[in-house]
């Protein structure tokens, strides 16, 4: 299963970009061995005056028949095991591709939240759409290790 982040706006060379190259990377190469590859990142530039507009061109990015996972504050928590097992799931239920979407410093108009086969939240904190792409990231990466019996899960 193709695992795509698609985010509002770009990220300017500094350490969120660093990071989110680098788990990207990983998740990749690992996400090899365990059906979840390639795993890449599309940044958009949307166009529109009002957060609907801008929202649904994020959803136009996601690949067809996607599953979509919508990054929202409002959205449910999961801990990094239960997040690999959901993807797990969809891969083997035969998904072909898994969409996570990240809006701008306003977050996601309510048809994504709508759409989503997920909502998803980083605890009931408000997160800066930077960082959320960052720890994104990351608990793509920690998903991949944990289906891949990587010791990364357990030592970070």
């Amino acid at each position: 299963m193709r695992l795509t982040v698609i985010a509002a706006g770009r990220l300017r060379a500094g350490p969120e970009r660093t990071l989110v190259d680098d788990y990207l990377t990983r998740a990749d190469k690992a996400g090899r061995g365990v059906g979840l590859h390639p795993v890449t990142e599309t940044e958009i530039e949307p166009k529109g005056a009002d957060a609907r507009a801008r929202t649904e061109a994020l959803l136009a990015a996601a690949p067809e028949g996607a599953r979509l996972v919508a990054l929202d504050e409002r959205g449910r928590a999961m801990a990094s095991d239960a997040f690999a097992a959901k993807l797990a799931d969809w891969r083997d239920g035969g998904a072909r591709d898994a969409a996570f979407l990240i809006g701008e410093a306003d977050g996601l108009d309510a048809i994504a939240r709508q759409r989503a086969d997920l909502v998803l939240a980083f605890g009931p904190q408000t997160w800066p759409h930077r960082l959320a792409r960052v720890m994104l990231a990351e608990q793509l990466y920690r998903a991949v290790a944990i289906l891949a019996g990587s010791p990364y899960h357990r030592g970070a």
